[in-house]
């Protein structure tokens, strides 16, 4: 699933070809929807913005769109009256004189009034956003000493979007091994710079690897986050099993954490030295 920086990408991506140009044709796939393809030609795409793992995209008649990807929706960008050759199913088609915006097998597609997307129940049981700039690294290390998520272990607790949205799978092992945590630790167990320190990296990593915009296809199954530049982003544990560590050369080790593959340095990461 795409994690935070990837959905963030994809709303800038979305944005830029789209917004404030009117409609002149609109698709939907699910019957629940098909009042909007008679309504929103000649209407304007406002805004295109992410909150966590979700997408809004915002219309200028009052409605507001909620869309998520889960596993295996995808966006994409095509000239106006093009559609990419794929075996997808199109679910959404908005589309202005030049360009359309396409979102390709996501089922969790809705529209809302502008005035009541926030009670959507995936909206509202969202944490602060990490990569919104306005979170700040005490307000991080506060949540992590409530008591609603100080007793939970690290490696379910950074997957859960109740604590902080936009957080992934590679996301986590990236935090973690830059913090030197177990996945097993639980905030309680921490000392106070310990919380500081994963605070700090809780916001730092996501904002790095929404920012240097480093993706290249390593293959047809997953992504490889490179350096744009010296300071990018790069996996230094993710999808790394058995490669040395590049703090202290120790092979990398796979575990499984809250039904989801993780990565670690079983040095670095040894919960009685951190």
């Amino acid at each position: 699933m795409p994690e935070g920086p990837e959905i963030r990408r994809a709303a800038d991506r979305l944005a830029q070809a789209v917004v404030g140009q009117p409609l002149v044709h609109a698709q939907f796939a699910f019957p629940g929807l098909k009042r909007f393809e008679r309504e929103l030609p000649g209407r304007r795409i406002e805004s295109i913005t992410a909150r966590g793992k979700a997408l809004l995209t915002r219309f200028d008649h009052g409605w507001t769109m909620y869309s998520h990807n889960q596993l295996y929706g995808v966006w994409k960008v095509a000239a106006a009256g093009e559609r990419p050759a794929t075996s997808r199913s199109l679910r959404v088609a908005l589309e202005t004189r030049e360009t359309a915006i396409l979102l390709y097998s996501a089922s969790d597609v809705s529209m809302w009034p502008d005035e009541e997307v926030e009670s959507h129940p995936f909206l509202r049981g969202l944490g602060p956003d990490v990569l919104d700039p306005a979170l700040k690294p005490a307000a991080v290390a506060a949540r992590l000493e409530s008591p609603p998520f100080r007793g939970r272990a690290l490696g379910s607790l950074l997957l859960d979007q109740g604590f902080l949205a936009g957080m992934g799978n590679y996301l986590r092992a990236e935090v973690l091994f830059a913090a030197a945590l177990h996945p097993r630790q639980r905030p309680k167990d921490l000392l106070p710079e310990q919380i500081g320190d994963l605070a700090r990296a809780l916001l730092d990593i996501p904002r790095l690897s929404y920012s240097t915009r480093g993706i290249q296809q390593a293959d047809g199954m997953r992504s490889d986050y490179l350096a744009d530049t010296a300071d990018g982003f790069r996996f230094q544990v993710f999808a790394r099993e058995g490669q040395p560590c590049p703090a202290c050369g120790t092979p990398i080790e796979r575990m499984m954490a809250g039904s989801r593959r993780l990565y670690l340095c079983p040095r670095c990461q040894e919960p009685s030295g951190a």
